[in-house]
């Protein structure tokens, strides 16, 4: 329908590509596509509100700030966490605008730079689990657990680089500038927020906050935003059309309009494997119990169609 408000969460492939460096040009270039792809939306009556993942930018800015550590101090995780913010965002607003108008649509379009609220008493801040930065050997990994306190582990057994360093990703709470986005969003902005899960902060005693050496899932974050807007739909947009049951395997199944306690059971079942495709299933399940309605992952070339009924899964209340 149209005048829905909708939060799109999109994945890593809408600003780099896994077989790329990651460049300037590269991620323009990307961007560029996306925005292409989102502004048929905006011109069909859509209202979005626009979030996205920060993984290889947020970890290639730490390899540089920690490489340069001899010249200049290195900043911190949530620090880098708001660069790649107004990194990304930058891209996003620039080319949907451009593609905007092209469309023949004078909308405004803002990045807010966004704050999400954790609690340093989350599980995640004893035993990290949200891997950053590239692929080590564990000679190599275990040297740098040594010389820099890392905390690493292996994430892919069997393989030669198969360890990484490993930071807490704890479970957010609330968005700061909720007040902020409503308000941009209810004067017809298409609002950018909560990039790279936002950066993570806690609230002190005195009512100020101050960041924490964290980085929030996405999509867990997308949903608090949508919880945040009162969005009529979630949507994730990956790099696959349908979620799938047994995926890559000879029995895979995809799934089209499902309820919400089957995904919860498929969930369960490790169908959705934390790494991947899980973090954006329990974010649709978590706005399905929410909102009492749907939440859909597709691909981001077939959001239109997906919007429309005609592909994608569909979870449902």
């Amino acid at each position: 329908m149209a005048y829905e408000l909708i939060v799109v969460a999109l994945g890593g492939n809408a600003i780099k590509q896994a077989n790329e460096k990651g460049t300037t040009e590269e991620q323009f270039k990307n961007v560029d596509i996306t925005a292409r792809e989102i502004a048929p939306l905006i011109k069909k009556g859509f209202r979005l509100v626009i979030t996205h993942g920060n993984g290889p930018q947020a970890g290639a800015l730490l390899i540089q700030q920690e490489e340069a550590e001899e010249y200049v101090p290195a900043q911190t995780l949530a620090t880098c966490g708001a660069m790649t913010q107004g990194q990304i965002g930058w891209m996003m607003q620039n080319r949907l605008s451009f593609r905007l108008k092209q469309e023949g649509i004078d909308r405004a379009v803002c990045t807010v730079v966004t704050q999400v609220q954790v609690s340093d008493e989350d599980p995640d801040f004893k035993d990290p689990s949200k891997p950053v930065g590239p692929f080590y050997t564990k000679e190599v990994a275990l040297k740098l657990k040594e010389e820099k306190g890392y905390v690493v582990k292996e994430v892919k057994p069997g393989v030669e680089k198969g360890w990484r360093r490993v930071v807490p990703s704890p479970e957010p709470i609330d968005i700061v500038e909720k007040e902020a986005i409503n308000d941009l969003v209810k004067n017809g902005v298409i609002v950018i927020a909560s990039g790279g899960g936002g950066i993570p902060v806690k609230l002190n005693g005195d009512g100020s906050y101050s960041g924490v050496e964290a980085v929030i899932d996405k999509d867990r974050a997308g949903f608090k935003l949508a919880q945040a807007v009162g969005a009529d739909r979630f949507v994730v947009l990956t790099d696959v059309e349908k979620a799938c049951l047994n995926f890559g395997k000879p029995d895979q199944k995809e799934l089209d309009f499902i309820h919400v306690d089957e995904a919860e059971k498929y969930l369960e079942e490790g169908h959705f494997l934390m790494g991947s495709m899980g973090p954006k299933i329990q974010a649709c399940i978590r706005f399905v119990r929410w909102s009492k309605k749907e939440a859909i992952v597709t691909s981001l070339h077939k959001a239109g169609d997906a919007l429309e009924g005609k592909t994608g899964t569909h979870i449902v209340p």
